[in-house]
C-alpha cells in the first residue's frame, strides 16, 4: 500500500541541494533541481554511504565517499563505482510542502 507523506516544508531545500528525510526505520533525500523537486533512497548503493553530504549538480547527485553519480529523477547509476541505480520516489508540492509517495 502506498502512502503520501509530508516530507518538507519546500523552501527548507535551496535551489541544487537537498535534504535527508528518515521515515519509519528508512532514509531517503528530497532535492530541489532546476527541473522541480525529486526523491530516492538515501544511501549510495556502492557503499551505503549517506548521500546527504553529497554534492547536486544540476540534476546529478555526486555521493561524497567515492564520487560516483547518479540522475536524481530516474535514480539510474552514471559513473563508476556506482552501477546499481538508486530508487526513486513520486514527489508532489502542496501548499508549500514537499510529499513523497512512499510504498
Amino acid at each position: 500500500m502506498s502512502t503520501w507523506t509530508r516530507a518538507c516544508a519546500a523552501d527548507e531545500i535551496d535551489e541544487e541541494d537537498l535534504i535527508r528525510f528518515d521515515h519509519d526505520g528508512r532514509t531517503f533525500c528530497i532535492y530541489n533541481t532546476e527541473k522541480g523537486f525529486y526523491a530516492t533512497d538515501g544511501h549510495c548503493t556502492h557503499e551505503a554511504q549517506h548521500l546527504e553530504d553529497g554534492m547536486v549538480i544540476g540534476t546529478v547527485i555526486e555521493c561524497p565517499l567515492h564520487q560516483g553519480r547518479f540522475d536524481i529523477p530516474t535514480g539510474k547509476a552514471l559513473s563508476a563505482p556506482v552501477c546499481v541505480d538508486l530508487k526513486t520516489y513520486p514527489v508532489k508540492l502542496e501548499d508549500g510542502d514537499i510529499f513523497m509517495e512512499i510504498s
